[in-house]
């Protein structure tokens, strides 16, 4: 595997505070991290390594706004279980990738540039597991290079086999509209997750990344069709959130295993869409590790 050791930082101003709380809940992480910073067409990416550098690779796609470093309740797990993790900060996204010109094209692009990451860190196959807004581009992803991915992990899903919740979106709204605010941020979280469940470090980058890193439009595009969906050809592992306000977790199970018969889809109680990867994560963890391996 290729990558540059380099903590590169996206340029601009107000950015300080940003990325103090990003090297802080990095810190938390309990592995050793190497900090590469990969070089695409469109900028550099960084990501943060960890686990026997001859593991068999498993590439971490964090959501919307989280940063890479919201994996620190799972990495350790991941790398002790033999896997060499390598969790990616979305370029265009918070967080120590630098997007530069020309701009990603829409989706096309942005699997271009994941195909890029690969090529670089020279992974010709790699285990890929995402979040929230990750693991639609997990799944994009899937279907868009299928011979390079060995097995598919989704967690919590958006946009993959269901729509978001109008009560969802009202809620969100505000943290993509003026004056982006650390306050709001944080406020959002606490109301999605009922206050309960979140790592304290992350909590703060994730509202600093609202209020500190400059504001781009994340790519998105339309939900899998049924048909990309039968041609889909990696075992997948869909785990949802039962306490989800982005969706009703019992509804989208139902939704997934009509879409991917195959699949393995497990309703994990108690929990919500954000705090997911941090409130109890022995029992994600074994969820993830014993299908991967």
């Amino acid at each position: 595997m290729s990558g540059t050791a380099d903590p590169a930082a996206p340029p601009g101003a107000g950015l300080g505070r940003f990325l103090a709380a990003y090297d802080e809940a990095l810190a938390r992480w309990p592995v050793p991290v190497e900090a590469l910073t990969v070089r695409t067409p469109h900028g550099t990416t960084r990501v943060n390594a960890c686990g026997p550098r001859d593991g068999r690779p498993l590439v971490l796609l964090q959501g919307g706004g989280a940063t890479s470093a919201c994996w620190l309740a799972n990495v350790g797990a991941l790398a002790s279980a033999g896997h060499r993790v390598l969790a990616v900060d979305l370029i265009g996204d918070p967080g120590r990738s630098v997007l530069d010109v020309p701009p990603l094209s829409g989706v096309p692009g942005l699997l271009g540039w994941l195909d890029a990451v690969l090529d670089e860190l020279a992974v010709p196959e790699a285990d890929l597991c995402g979040h929230s807004y990750g693991a639609w581009i997990a799944l994009e992803y899937a279907l868009h290079a299928p011979a390079r991915i060995r097995r598919l992990a989704l967690l919590d899903p958006t946009q993959c086999f269901a729509g978001l919740r109008p009560g969802y979106l009202l809620r969100v709204l505000p943290l993509f509209l003026p004056p982006r605010t650390a306050a709001t941020a944080r406020s959002y979280l606490d109301w999605e997750t009922r206050g309960t469940g979140l790592d304290p470090a992350w909590r703060e980058l994730y509202a600093l990344g609202h209020a500190d890193f400059p504001a781009t439009r994340p790519i998105t595009g339309p939900r899998p069709t049924p048909a990309r969906l039968r041609a889909l050809t990696a075992p997948t592992l869909v785990l949802l959130a039962e306490q989800s306000r982005t969706h009703d977790a019992r509804r989208l199970a139902d939704l997934a295993r009509q879409a991917l018969p195959t699949a393995t889809v497990t309703v994990l109680p108690g929990l919500s869409h954000h705090n997911l990867l941090t409130a109890r994560p022995a029992e994600l963890n074994d969820h993830i590790t014993e299908f991967l391996a």
